[in-house]
């Protein structure tokens, strides 16, 4: 089922191995170019090596929520058993005070067990990681809405009138992230507003919405109240010669991790090309982008994506 509607186009903030002052710009300017949103990624070492500086998912959030006006902020993804699930409620509701009504909490189950253990975590088995992550999505969601303090026995999650006030302006809504066909993607039908298909697996996305919109139909929940977003490597360029050499570059530096950016659905090429890939996205469920642009200044290819995909998008 194709999407309906306006498309949604967000942009990850970049925060490995840069300043705040790099990463407050860059954002500030994604703003001024018209995207819908900004993200940072919750890791708590850089991805190939605890020696990589990152900056804090959810410090870094309160900071560009204080210094934007407009976008919404979101995490993609915050490890649900990285943090006190409680603490977290209150760290999120605090930062959309701050933001008036604009973040999205992504949620997923995380995978590098370091960040964990490292921090004074426990690292669970997958399974129980992902029974974490539905009993932080339940928690959280009563701790913004209920006006009696909470209490909830989970396997994991256990709180006994808990009180988290001011409440958050907006209930925000929750973005859940993965590929899990039998267990994520049942989460997400269950609890998410958001479900995000990882960059890794775009070139599955009919299939990931088609399993969502199976599991919403066993839970008996209209599938349209899911929206679906689309985690994908954008790598631009003013024309298809010289955007070739940069496809292969991409290809090179991430392997994969970003999914493939000469895949079937990949956002690469020329701003028409892209136009073009956008609309099979969305011919495939997709109604909501969070872009990683490829290039040490993101900012460029930004305004590249800005003058000539976003008009006409």
């Amino acid at each position: 089922m194709a999407a309906t509607g306006k498309a949604h186009f967000g942009v990850n903030v970049p925060q490995i191995k840069r300043t705040w002052e790099e990463a407050s710009a860059a954002a500030r300017e994604f703003e001024d170019l018209g995207f819908d949103s900004i993200w940072v990624n919750d890791h708590l070492y850089g991805p190939q090596s605890p020696q990589i500086p990152i900056l804090e998912a959810w410090t870094a959030v309160a900071a560009l929520a204080a210094t934007t006006k407009r976008v919404e902020i979101g995490t993609l993804v915050t490890p649900a058993g990285m943090r006190n699930p409680a603490h977290l409620g209150k760290v999120i509701a605090t930062a959309d005070e701050i933001a008036g009504g604009r973040i999205i909490p992504g949620l997923g189950g995380g995978w590098m067990e370091r960040e964990f253990t490292d921090f004074g975590m426990p690292f669970l088995s997958t399974r129980e990681r992902l029974r974490q992550l539905e009993e932080t999505a339940i928690l959280l969601k009563r701790m913004w809405t209920e006006d009696e303090p909470v209490t909830y026995e989970g396997k994991h999650v256990r709180v006994e009138n808990l009180v988290c006030e001011p409440k958050p302006p907006r209930t925000p809504p929750i973005l859940i992230g993965g590929a899990g066909e039998r267990v994520t993607l049942r989460i997400a039908a269950q609890h998410a507003d958001i479900y995000n298909n990882l960059a890794g697996h775009h070139s599955n996305l009919a299939r990931k919405v088609e399993v969502l919109r199976e599991h919403c139909a066993d839970i008996g929940r209209d599938p349209s109240e899911i929206r679906i977003s689309q985690q994908t490597l954008v790598t631009i360029a003013p024309d298809e010669a010289s955007a070739g050499p940069m496809i292969e570059r991409a290809e090179r530096i991430f392997g994969g991790h970003l999914g493939d950016p000469t895949g079937p659905l990949a956002l690469s090429g020329s701003p028409e090309r892209i136009r073009d890939q956008i609309a099979a996205n969305r011919e495939a469920g997709c109604d909501m982008f969070v872009i990683e642009f490829f290039g040490r200044d993101t900012r460029e290819p930004a305004r590249l994506f800005a003058e000539k995909v976003l008009p006409y998008v």
